[in-house]
């Protein structure tokens, strides 16, 4: 358990990729939440995101989960920070059937798609379409092949180390992640490019008449 006394910054687990794509990530953020907004993220590292987001976005509760091994992490990182839109971690792993709300405005993940498996994003969309209220969005950030083709050099190697460490792992077609969210009501709204050959993907589950 973490010390209820603050953290200090030397202290706190840091991921260089979050470092690199906070920035543009919350430019995205800005332009499609609510400003006030429940957001469950799945996957959360090491907790820059919620962090970071939730200084810039004063409006937002943002909810971090991971698998029970990394919650201590995102722990320090609250700890750090003390601020009241940064929620206690939950733990959460995406094949679970019962995920911890059903209300969320949004359901934010980064580079999560990429390192699991097929079956995993399935379980990802199914649980994120019974976390959503109706019009809530799914907003994956990550690289994605299109028409089959990867984007760059870079892109390629990245999906050869993912598979040597996990052959079912690797980098997923945008045409199937779009088709898999229109099979759990989820709608693509909008597809942002972002820096290093990334995209952002934003669905929105329909609305209930």
């Amino acid at each position: 358990m973490v010390n209820n006394d603050l953290v200090s910054s030397e202290h706190l687990p840091v991921a260089e990729a979050c470092l690199r794509n906070q920035r543009p990530i919350l430019d995205v953020l800005g332009k499609y939440l609510p400003a006030s907004s429940y957001v469950l993220e799945v996957g959360s590292g090491t907790g820059q995101h919620a962090a970071y987001m939730t200084e810039h976005l004063p409006g937002v509760r943002w909810q971090p989960t991971e698998v029970r091994e990394r919650l201590n992490d995102i722990r320090l990182w609250q700890t750090h920070c003390q601020r009241d839109g940064f929620l206690a971690p939950l733990e959460l792993d995406v094949r679970q059937d019962i995920w911890p709300t059903r209300e969320a405005d949004a359901v934010f993940s980064a580079n999560v798609v990429h390192f699991v498996s097929w079956a995993e994003v399935e379980s990802l969309f199914r649980g994120a379409q019974r976390a959503l209220r109706s019009g809530g969005l799914l907003i994956l950030y990550g690289p994605y092949n299109y028409d089959g083709q990867f984007t760059s050099e870079g892109n390629i190697a990245l999906d050869q180390c993912l598979r040597e460490r996990n052959p079912d792992s690797g980098i997923k077609d945008f045409e199937q992640i779009v088709l898999l969210g229109r099979s759990h009501d989820l709608f693509l709204r909008a597809d942002e490019e972002m820096p290093a050959n990334n995209r952002t993907l934003i669905f929105q589950k329909a609305e209930i008449s």
